[in-house]
């Protein structure tokens, strides 16, 4: 990468709890001749940005720049109007859910489901792997009826056809089902609808289908899944939470008790785990504790 110039340098400097390390050498590719914007995509880049999240960030640092008249190295871009992001409210935006939706409960199965749903966990997501379709919508249908009777909201990972047959309260999608779910039949269906999101590109594209809710993450290293990007940590999140402050925002990935006052003070209104309840002796006194530290 060639040298920073003293603008991008400044913009490093300003917000070293964005960086990650950098991999390999990352090409500069401009597509503009603006200096702000080619300042910021350098600084980007520097930070460890991926090449999109750069260009993303990057062009809303012209947007903000043009709309303030100033160059501002430690004004990282929070506006969603310098990332082309439309205004709220909106005529065709997905079923609301809460605006904190507290502890949210990354589950296997319905029976776990059920589990947790009974301990009190407020959000609660079945995500349920299986290649045979019977299985699937038998799992869907238990973990519908698993809740009820609880305040739990109940989101289906990945299952949308069967969730809007089951009832369910939401449904969650990665960005690789954007490409193939039916939006208008879950809108159509009443479901609110969660999209997954890793960086500022997916958020953008994410933003244009107006969900119920964004997760942002992965925050810390998880082996639970295989990831495309790096873990993003709490400063990117908070970032994130800052940008997207219009939506309930559910940090993700890798979370355990350690690190909840971290994602509590990013501003985000949940948190999502997984062996932070179900690899422990007590599942229900382990919720327990979640739920107070992050409600204290």
């Amino acid at each position: 990468m060639t040298q920073l110039t003293p603008e991008a340098q400044a913009i490093v400097a300003a917000h070293p709890n964005l960086a990650l390390p950098v991999v390999g050498e990352p090409a500069l590719n401009y597509s503009r001749d603006d200096a702000v914007y080619r300042h910021a995509k350098q600084a980007c880049l520097a930070l460890g940005f991926i090449e999109i999240d750069a260009e993303s960030v990057a062009l809303a640092w012209l947007a903000q720049a043009q709309r303030t008249g100033r160059f501002d190295p430690q004004a990282w871009p929070d506006e969603p109007v310098d990332f082309g992001l439309r205004p709220w409210p909106r005529a065709d935006a997905f079923a609301a859910c809460p605006k904190a939706l507290g502890l949210y409960a990354v589950l296997p199965d319905a029976q776990w489901v059920g589990r947790v749903a009974r301990a009190g966990v407020p959000t609660v997501q079945l995500r349920f792997k299986s290649d045979d379709a019977a299985a699937v919508l038998h799992e869907v249908e238990a973990a519908v009826q698993a809740v009820r009777g609880t305040p739990a909201l109940l989101f289906i990972n990945d299952h949308w056809r069967e969730a809007i047959a089951a009832g369910a309260y939401g449904v969650h999608l990665g960005q690789e089902d954007m490409e193939i779910a039916d939006f208008a039949a879950i809108r159509a269906a009443g479901l609110r609808l969660g999209l997954s999101s890793h960086g500022y590109a997916e958020m953008v594209r994410a933003d244009r289908m107006s969900p119920s809710y964004l997760a942002m993450g992965a925050v810390y290293p998880t082996t639970l899944k295989r990831m495309a990007t790096a873990a993003q940590g709490p400063g990117r999140l908070a970032a994130y939470a800052r940008l997207m402050r219009n939506y309930p925002g559910v940090g993700i990935g890798g979370i355990s008790a350690a690190e909840l006052p971290e994602i509590k003070a990013t501003g985000v209104g949940s948190l999502a785990v997984v062996r932070a309840i179900t690899a422990e002796t007590d599942p229900e006194q382990a919720a327990a504790r979640l739920m107070a530290a992050w409600a204290a």
